[in-house]
């Protein structure tokens, strides 16, 4: 399948997918900061130490802690996660951002890869 097949037209939603737009922005803000944060080293390591804590420190909701605990990326988006901004977060769970795209589509890493190559 190429990309252009998986995108379909413009101004209309791609099924299966969330679409990030002002109401995710306002429902994702705390997670966002949280992620945001993740740029220093230091709040990285604060989250790995007390992941339930950081959380709560950005007053993340019931169902965003929920995603983030269950390391659930397609939730977090679900959630209001940006995927630019929960990408700090995923290579704290040791995914990269193939792994992540692999998850969004619903494919494996493998064919995901492929899928990639194929366009080149």
């Amino acid at each position: 399948m190429t990309i252009a097949a998986m995108i379909g037209k413009p101004g209309k939603p791609i099924p299966g997918t969330t679409l990030f737009d002002g109401e995710a922005a306002r429902k994702g803000y705390a997670l966002n900061a949280m992620c945001y944060s993740f740029n220093e080293a230091a709040n990285r390591q604060a989250f790995l130490a007390d992941e339930e804590g950081y959380c709560a420190r950005y007053r993340l909701t019931p169902g965003q802690r929920r995603a983030v605990a269950e390391r659930d990326v397609l939730g977090m988006i679900a959630a209001g996660g940006n995927i630019y901004y929960l990408a700090k977060l995923a290579g704290i769970f040791g995914l990269n951002v193939q792994d992540v795209g692999a998850m969004q589509t619903g494919m494996s890493v493998a064919a995901f890869k492929q899928m990639l190559l194929d366009q080149a």
